[in-house]
C-alpha cells in the first residue's frame, strides 16, 4: 500500500523522537505504539555500538577481552606496587599467570566475536537505552515526580560503568589468575586450556553482574522516595542483607575463591551503606517537609 507525504512525515517524525503534537490521553494501543518506537531506537543505538565493536574486533580481542589474562596486565603490577607501598612485601602480587585458550567448535571463532560484539553493544549503548526508558515513562509521572529523578541518568550510568569497571580491573584478574592456577592431584597430567567461549562468558557475567550489582544506591534512593523503605529499615536488615550481599558475590564470581567474592562483597556492603545515607536523607527531607506543610 503506497504511503501518503504525512505518513511519511510521521514516520521519520517519531524516528528522530520528535513529539510536537501529542494527545492529553493516550489510549492503551497509543502507549505500545510509543514504547515500540522507543524498543526501536535502542535496538538501533545497540546495533551500532555492537558492529562497531565488530570492525575492530581484532584490537578489542587482543586489547580489551584477552588483558585481564595477560600476566602484563595493569592489576597485577598495580597491586604489587600497592603492597610494597605499604610495607606488606609481596603479600598483594599475584603469581604470573599465562592461559592458553583453545576453540572446540567449527564456529567457535565466530561465535565468540558475535558475542563479544553483543554484549559489547549492550555496555556501549546502555546510557542511550536508559534514557529511552525515562522518555517513555517521563509522561507518567508528575512535575515533583520529575524533579526527583534530575540527573538519574547520569548517575544510574556511573554506577553501572563503575561496576563495570571494578569488575574488569580487579574481579577479573583475581578470578582468572586464582582458576588458571589451581591444580587438581599432583600427577601434572591435566593441561588447564580453557575454550575462548568460556572464558568470554565467565568475563562478561562478572562485568554486567557487577554493573547491575552497583545499581543499588539508586534503586534504593528511588524505593526510598516512592515510600517503600526507609533508612531505618535497611538498618534493622543489615544482618540479613549481609547474607544476601554474600550469596550474590558468590553468584558473580564464577570461582570458588574467597578472595575473589570477598573482593565483590566489600564494595557491595559499602554501597549498602550509602543506600542507607541515602534513603535516610530522604527521610530527613520528607519529615521536614510534612512539618512546614502542618
Amino acid at each position: 500500500m503506497a504511503t501518503t507525504a504525512s505518513e511519511r512525515k510521521s514516520f521519520f517524525s517519531r524516528l528522530r523522537g520528535n513529539k510536537t503534537e501529542e494527545p492529553a490521553e493516550m489510549s492503551f494501543f497509543d502507549h505500545i505504539e510509543e514504547l515500540r518506537w522507543h524498543i526501536i531506537r535502542s535496538i538501533v543505538a545497540w546495533l551500532v555500538g555492537a558492529v562497531s565493536i565488530f570492525v575492530y574486533i581484532d584490537w578489542i580481542y587482543d586489547n580489551v577481552i584477552l588483558a585481564p589474562a595477560d600476566e602484563k596486565f595493569v592489576t597485577y603490577s598495580a597491586l604489587c606496587r600497592f603492597g610494597n607501598w605499604l610495607h606488606l612485601g609481596d603479600s598483594f602480587c599475584m603469581p604470573p599467570v599465562k592461559i592458553s585458550f583453545q576453540v572446540t567448535e567449527v564456529n567457535g571463532t565466530f561465535t565468540s566475536a558475535i558475542n563479544i560484539a553483543i554484549i559489547g553493544g549492550i555496555i556501549f549503548a546502555f546510557p542511550y537505552i536508559l534514557w529511552e526508558l525515562w522518555r517513555f515513562i517521563k509522561p507518567a509521572l508528575s512535575a515533583k515526580e520529575r524533579g526527583y529523578a534530575t540527573g538519574s541518568i547520569f548517575y544510574v550510568s556511573l554506577c553501572f560503568f563503575t561496576g563495570v569497571a571494578f569488575g574488569y580491573y580487579l574481579l577479573a584478574p583475581f578470578t582468572f589468575n586464582f582458576l588458571a592456577s589451581f591444580t587438581l592431584g599432583k600427577s601434572g597430567m591435566i593441561q588447564y586450556r580453557p575454550s575462548i567461549n568460556d572464558y568470554i562468558d565467565s568475563l562478561t557475567n562478572l562485568l554486567l553482574g557487577c554493573g547491575l550489582a552497583f545499581e543499588l544506591p539508586v534503586l534504593s534512593y528511588v524505593l526510598a522516595r516512592i515510600g517503600i523503605i526507609t533508612g531505618d529499615l535497611l538498618k534493622r536488615y543489615f544482618k540479613f542483607a549481609f547474607v544476601v550481599i554474600l550469596i550474590v558475590a558468590a553468584i558473580i564470581t564464577p570461582s570458588p575463591d574467597w578472595t575473589s567474592q570477598f573482593l565483590v562483597a566489600i564494595p557491595l556492603l559499602f554501597l549498602y551503606w550509602i543506600s542507607i545515607l541515602l534513603a535516610s536523607s530522604v527521610d530527613r527531607k520528607r519529615a521536614k517537609e510534612e512539618k512546614e506543610w502542618s
